[in-house]
């Protein structure tokens, strides 16, 4: 069901502690961590805590809860004092959604092009 944690999500398992990540900020309902792979000096993932597969789905079925994620998204980017930064939700495969539990990369620390790959 949409909402509940997921036993084979990664993010559900970070989330609620059972995997180790680079946790940075929490609050009620998200969690920020250090992405494993960063593609800029500053790389970090938003998510909710609550399990939705993609951010279509999270915006349809609880707006308040996105708006916390983009919340979270500034937060971070004011504790790595970011001038400019590049807020990413990959949806699909096509888009290059490897995680299928909805979140947010906050990217910066470097020039960001346009269109991005």
């Amino acid at each position: 069901m949409a909402g509940e944690p997921q036993d084979d999500c990664l993010f559900c398992k970070i989330a609620e502690g059972h995997v180790p990540a680079t946790i940075i900020r929490e609050t009620d309902t998200t969690v920020a961590f250090r992405d494993i792979n960063p593609q800029a000096p500053t790389h970090v993932l938003v998510i909710p805590k609550a399990h939705y597969r993609d951010a279509a789905a999270l915006a349809a079925a609880d707006p308040a809860l996105a708006a916390d994620i983009l919340r979270e998204t500034k937060a971070v980017a004011d504790e790595d004092k970011l001038e400019s930064y590049r807020i990413v939700f990959n949806t699909g495969t096509g888009a290059g959604q490897t995680v299928f539990h909805a979140h947010a990369h906050v990217l910066g620390g470097r020039g960001m092009q346009w269109p991005p790959g």
